[in-house]
């Protein structure tokens, strides 16, 4: 661990998009309600607690959001109201501190090991930005705290502080699925090899990790032993330009999908040349009919500028996905890893974050 102890506070905005909408009409309140649009393929955006009792959550289909709660109510999305909230919140942040590594319009991490108020204990920096963003906005956060940025993510929600000493044991107890990377697909591949916690996780060995989940695999394990040495980064550079569509219809014959692989390259051409971004990185994003995902990167020694060098990588990638019996619903491209951090990735690997956050 480093000398100075660092201390890290996570701040999550309970159901953020629904709570705004909530919060500007006082006609919703009480009421389970979804932010997206209701129409058949449509997608819940967020949705609020009233509606979670019910089992609606976010990214699930719209359909089976009305299945599950008959009476929910959905309203459409307002963007720029939730980026105008998110910059009032990132402006409470920067009263007690300038390093701010924001994960999305309503997370963030904060690193106030110094802080500009001089408060001693995070947990009491975190009880008073709660406190802030409840009188000036009237909305409700959550916050982590830890000595690194894993511990602080996944500490449970309200508000709570892992403590060195306590990190250990809590992290026997954590489910394979609250680790960070490990979406559905993973915790399977974990399930095979006996690991459901974090304590099974802790008794493998770095060689076994890593000969099953690659480079991913010495994160899992520093994890398991409470050891993440990232810093809260403050300034974000743009990373990836990225395009994703919800088909109309769940495909799975290779015409069809290589004829929407074709449209995605196109777009994601005119996205790359429109914001003047070259990268190295070529990633897949696939969508399933149940709703499972999985992302597919190579990277390349020359800059995807084009649609002769991007098309033909895309088609590369989507060989290693098995489609025929399981329809796509989804499917994404992106281009990232500027130039100058290429020379740290090679060929092809397999991305276990299963959520982007950078996409267009």
């Amino acid at each position: 661990q480093e000398m100075v102890q660092r201390k890290i506070i996570h701040i999550d905005m309970d159901a953020f998009y629904a709570s705004v909408e909530q919060r500007d009409h006082p006609e919703l309140r009480g009421k389970p309600l979804a932010v997206g649009h209701a129409e058949e393929r449509g997608v819940v955006a967020a949705a609020s607690y009233e509606a979670r009792r019910y089992g609606v959550r976010s990214a699930m289909s719209s359909q089976k959001a009305k299945r599950l709660c008959p009476q929910l109510i959905f309203v459409p999305g307002r963007m720029d109201v939730y980026k105008s909230v998110s910059r009032q919140i990132h402006e409470i942040f920067h009263e007690y501190t300038d390093i701010i590594e924001p994960l999305s319009l309503d997370e963030a991490f904060l690193d106030v090991t110094e802080n500009k108020k001089g408060i001693s204990l995070a947990v009491d920096i975190a009880k008073e930005i709660k406190q802030k963003i409840r009188d000036q906005l009237n909305l409700v956060a959550s916050a982590g705290i830890s000595y690194n940025k894993f511990l602080a993510k996944i500490a449970p929600d309200g508000l709570c502080t892992i403590h060195p000493e306590q990190a250990l044991e809590f992290i026997a107890r954590l489910p394979i699925e609250s680790f960070w990377g490990v979406g559905p697909v993973t915790a399977k591949r974990m399930h095979l090899l006996g690991i459901r916690n974090g304590l099974q996780l802790r008794k493998c060995s770095l060689e076994t990790l890593t000969a099953h989940f690659g480079k991913v695999g010495s994160l899992y394990y520093e994890c398991a032993r409470g050891i993440d040495e990232r810093p809260v980064e403050a300034v974000r550079i743009r990373k990836s330009i990225g395009c994703e569509r919800t088909l109309e219809r769940d495909i799975s014959s290779r015409s069809s999908v290589i004829i929407e692989l074709y449209h995605m390259a196109v777009e994601l051409i005119e996205r790359l040349q429109r914001k003047e971004f070259k990268g190295n990185t070529l990633t897949l994003k696939i969508k399933f009919h149940d709703f499972s995902q999985i992302t597919r990167s190579i990277t390349q020694s020359q800059e995807l500028t084009t649609l002769d060098r991007v098309l033909p990588l895309a088609k590369e990638l989507l060989k290693t996905v098995e489609y025929e019996q399981h329809p796509i619903r989804l499917i994404g491209l992106s281009v990232s890893n500027p130039k100058e951090e290429a020379d740290e990735q090679h060929g092809v690997w397999e991305q276990l974050s299963f959520e982007f956050s950078d996409w267009e």
